[in-house]
C-alpha cells in the first residue's frame, strides 16, 4: 500500500474529512489531497507530525505493510541525497584547502630571500614551487572530479524521472 492510500485509509477509519486532517496538521486541504493522490509526499518532519497526530508508529505509517511503498522510497532517496550533499561539501572544502596551501607555498617562495652563507652555499627554498604546484593541481582535480560526479548524478536522475 503506498503512502497516499495509507493516509486515505487512516483518515477514513477515523471518520475525518481532508479539511479536518489539514486543520490538525496546519496545512491546506489541497496538500492533503495531493498526498492522498500521490502527487507529492510530505517531508520527514511532517511524517513525524502525522505519526504523532494519529498515534501511529513511524513504521506503520511509512511502511504500511510488508512491501516498500513510495514514502519509503522517498525517505531512502532523501537520505542518499543528503549523504551526497555532505560528501560534496567535504570535497569542496578539501579542494579549497589544497588550493590555498598551494598558493601559500608559491607566495612564500616568491617573497623569500635567497642568500649565500659564509661558506658560499646558496640557501633557497626551491622545493616550495613543485610542492605548491602539486597542491594547486590536486585542488583543481578535486573540484573537477566533484563537478563531474554532480553532472553524472543529475543526468541519471533526469533519466529516472
Amino acid at each position: 500500500m503506498d503512502f497516499g492510500e495509507q493516509l486515505r485509509k487512516i483518515r477514513a477509519d477515523r471518520g475525518l474529512t481532508q479539511e479536518q486532517v489539514a486543520s490538525k496538521l496546519n496545512v491546506s486541504r489541497q496538500t492533503i489531497s495531493n498526498w492522498e493522490n500521490n502527487k507529492n509526499l510530505p517531508d520527514l518532519e511532517m511524517v513525524v507530525e502525522i505519526s504523532v497526530t494519529f498515534k501511529l508508529s513511524l513504521d506503520q505509517l511509512i511502511l504500511g505493510g510488508e512491501v516498500m511503498n513510495n514514502m519509503t522510497e522517498k525517505l531512502i532517496k532523501d537520505g542518499s541525497e543528503t549523504r551526497r550533499a555532505k560528501m560534496n561539501l567535504i570535497l569542496i572544502t578539501v579542494g579549497a584547502a589544497l588550493l590555498c596551501i598551494g598558493l601559500g607555498c608559491i607566495l612564500i617562495k616568491a617573497n623569500s630571500v635567497e642568500y649565500l652563507d659564509a661558506e658560499g652555499f646558496l640557501h633557497e627554498n626551491f622545493f616550495l614551487l613543485p610542492i605548491g604546484f602539486f597542491f594547486i593541481f590536486s585542488g583543481i582535480v578535486t573540484f573537477t572530479v566533484t563537478g563531474i560526479r554532480n553532472i553524472v548524478t543529475r543526468l541519471k536522475n533526469r533519466k529516472i524521472q
